[in-house]
């Protein structure tokens, strides 16, 4: 494994699966394998296996969670990476930035669906409401074509009003869109301006001396249930050394002021 030779560290793998069947740490080292080799099916295969014989099992939710984010099964494989992310402060084990990268990544991939399904409906809708207007016009031309008592020279007159009433209705809708076009426009938080554990914007954002930002409660939380150490760096840290960060918050308030969406984020 270590020397790239995935497939051979497979079929070690799969021998060591048929003398034991129930180590589970066969499984996620094989799916390790195939997550490396782009095998997803099977990457999700052998970690559910593993999963099956050790239900927290951290690596098995976590190599699951990637594999079911590359077959775009996002809900899931947020379940999964979350679960990754609880086991690993459950059980204090360090896994850096890792798990909360690929966490961002699948809510992002989520998000970035979400957002194209908007821009989609956003623009059916104008061209049904188009639509709409367009068959009123014809309808009320037809139905002022039928009427006798409309002389030659006051039918010309009444398909004019009626024509322009439309263009007028459609300017004025399109218009209305039009003011809309920014937030057809896909919509996202960069990654800085969210919390590197709860993965949530930042409210009250703090600093440590290592140049790592983390959200208060959170970082503080860290310190107390896992330990007195940066997450990310793993260098010593302690609460009081925890500084705010004015600048972020002031950029991270800035950026909500002119994106009000990103509270649902």
């Amino acid at each position: 494994f270590t020397l790239a030779h995935y497939d051979d560290a497979i079929n070690c793998y799969s021998k060591a699966i048929i003398k034991n069947p129930t180590n589970a740490t066969y499984f996620t080292n094989r799916a390790l394998c195939n997550l490396k080799l782009k095998r997803w099916g099977l990457c999700c295969q052998d970690c559910r296996r593993a999963l099956d014989i050790d239900a927290n099992l951290l690596k098995g939710h976590f190599f699951l969670g990637q594999g079911l984010m590359e077959i775009d099964s996002f809900d899931e494989a947020i379940k999964h990476l979350q679960r990754a992310y609880d086991l690993s402060k459950e059980q204090k084990q360090n896994f850096g930035d890792d798990i909360t990268l690929q966490l961002r990544l699948a809510r992002k991939k989520r998000w970035n669906v979400l957002e194209e399904k908007r821009i989609h409906q956003e623009i059916e809708l104008q061209s049904y409401l188009n639509r709409l207007i367009k068959g009123d016009m014809e309808n009320r031309l037809g139905q002022l074509k039928l009427n006798d008592n409309v002389h030659e020279e006051q039918l010309k007159e009444k398909q004019q009003e009626i024509e322009q009433e439309c263009d007028d209705h459609i300017k004025e809708l399109n218009n209305i869109f039009s003011k809309v076009d920014e937030r057809r426009k896909k919509r996202d938080v960069p990654d800085f301006l969210c919390g590197k554990i709860s993965l949530e914007i930042l409210t009250e954002p703090v600093i440590t001396p290592s140049g790592i930002t983390y959200e208060r409660k959170d970082i503080e939380e860290h310190l107390q249930r896992v330990g007195h150490f940066d997450p990310v760096t793993r260098v010593k840290l302690t609460q009081d050394q925890l500084i705010p960060n004015f600048s972020m918050k002031e950029v991270v308030d800035s950026f909500i002021a002119e994106n009000e969406w990103s509270l649902d984020y």
